[in-house]
C-alpha cells in the first residue's frame, strides 16, 4: 500500500506577530520532503476585521512583540515600533498582503512560503507598510514574482474569489476545532485530522517532528 502523505494546514494571518514568531519552524516544515504544508490565511485581521492603529493598540502590540522576541528570537526592530506601530491613524488590515499571498499561490505556488517570510520581515524588521498595495507589489517584483505583482495591482475577480475561498476554508477549520486565534495547525494523516495547538510552533523543529510522528 502507498504511504499516505501527511498534510499540514497552517492557519495564520500575515499581520499576526505570533505567526511571525512561528516563522522559523514553519519555514523548516516546508523543507520536509515527507510533509505537505498548505498555507491557510484566516482573514483574522483582513478587511472589516481590520482596525485603525491608535496609541493603545500600538502599545498592546509592542508588549506582545517583546514577549514573542524573547520566546522565539524573531526580531522586532525599533524602526518597526516607531514607523509602523507609531503611525497612528493608519490601518491595521491584512487584506492586501493576504491577496498577495494568494496571487503567489496562483502563479508560483512553490514560492508562497518564501513570500510570506519576506513580507513578514519587511514589516517587523525593515518597517515597511505591507498594508499598502504599492509596497507589497514592489516586494513581489523584487522577488521576481512579477505575475503575482500584476495580479495584486489589478485585484481581478479571480484573485478575489480565490482569496475569499481560502479564507472561508480556514475559518471553517477554526470553527470545526472551536478555536479563534492563530497560529494553529491541522494535521491530516491517513484520512484523519487533528488540531495541533500553536504553542508547539515556537519550539525546535526536532520536537515538532516527533509530535507529528505520533
Amino acid at each position: 500500500m502507498p504511504i499516505m502523505p501527511t498534510i499540514l494546514t497552517y492557519l495564520f494571518d500575515p499581520l499576526c506577530g505570533w505567526c511571525y514568531g512561528a516563522s522559523p519552524v514553519i519555514q523548516k516544515l516546508g523543507q520536509q520532503s515527507n510533509l505537505t504544508l498548505e498555507l491557510a490565511p484566516t482573514g483574522l485581521f483582513a478587511g472589516s476585521n481590520g482596525r485603525a492603529m491608535d496609541v493603545a493598540f500600538a502599545e498592546y502590540a509592542w508588549t506582545n512583540d517583546v514577549r514573542i522576541e524573547k520566546l522565539t528570537g524573531q526580531r522586532f526592530t525599533e524602526e518597526y515600533r516607531a514607523q509602523v506601530l507609531g503611525k497612528h491613524g493608519s490601518r491595521f488590515d491584512s487584506e492586501t498582503v493576504t491577496l498577495a499571498l494568494t496571487a503567489v499561490s496562483m502563479t508560483e505556488p512553490q514560492r508562497e512560503l518564501e513570500a510570506l517570510k519576506v513580507l513578514q520581515e519587511a514589516r517587523y524588521v525593515y518597517a515597511q507598510d505591507i498594508t499598502a498595495t504599492s509596497v507589497v507589489e514592489k516586494l513581489l517584483r523584487d522577488m521576481s514574482l512579477v505575475a503575482a505583482a500584476v495580479r495584486l495591482a489589478t485585484r481581478d475577480a479571480e484573485l478575489r474569489q480565490a482569496t475569499d475561498a481560502r479564507i472561508r476554508r480556514a475559518q471553517h477549520l477554526l470553527q470545526t476545532y472551536g478555536i479563534t486565534g492563530v497560529p494553529n495547525m491541522v494535521v491530516t494523516k491517513g484520512g484523519e485530522s487533528r488540531l495541533l495547538r500553536g504553542d508547539v510552533l515556537f519550539g525546535d523543529i526536532e520536537s515538532l517532528l516527533d509530535v507529528l510522528e505520533k
